[in-house]
């Protein structure tokens, strides 16, 4: 009798990465119209509105990303950890950086975050390409974004650090 059926593993890896999103966007709705709107910006600095989508495509695309590596490697097992630990270090550094971004107001150590999880997530890419590359190439949108917002954070805190 199977337990689970055949998709429940694609659908639970592509939808993970959204319950740190979602977790944060309770902390981001919060800070936005006062905390947020007070920060000098860059004039590249996209608008609120495209963050939401953007996030949950990269998400998607993650997730589905994991969920092959998992499928590849059979589970979770002794070939699996290297590649799916990157992936899980990772993406416990990115639902890190809105509570430290938004919620403490540190836009420097939101920074370093950032900075870690680019690091991890180009272990992570690089790991997955020889078993998947595939699951590699939909790594990579995430990367250019979080190369983006590494410098988008930079200006943050560069331009706002000597604010109360």
């Amino acid at each position: 009798m199977e337990v689970l059926p055949a998709w429940a593993p694609a659908v639970g890896f592509t939808f993970l990465p959204h319950t740190g999103g979602y977790l944060g966007s309770r902390i981001t709705k919060k800070e936005i119209p006062v905390w947020y709107e007070s920060l000098q910006k860059p004039s590249w600095c996209p608008p609120n509105w495209v963050f939401a989508p953007v996030w949950g495509t990269l998400y998607t695309s993650m997730g589905y990303g994991s969920y092959l590596i998992w499928k590849e490697l059979g589970g979770f097992n002794e070939k699996s950890v290297v590649p799916l630990g990157l992936y899980a270090g990772q993406l416990a550094l990115n639902w890190a950086w809105t509570p430290i971004f938004f919620g403490a107001h540190k836009t420097g150590w939101g920074l370093v975050t950032l900075l870690l999880t680019t690091g991890m997530a180009t272990g992570t890419t690089a790991s997955w390409y020889n078993i998947n590359k595939t699951a590699a190439y939909l790594m990579v949108p995430y990367l250019a974004w979080l190369t983006m917002a590494s410098a988008l954070n930079y200006r943050f805190w560069k331009d706002n650090r000597n604010k109360k």
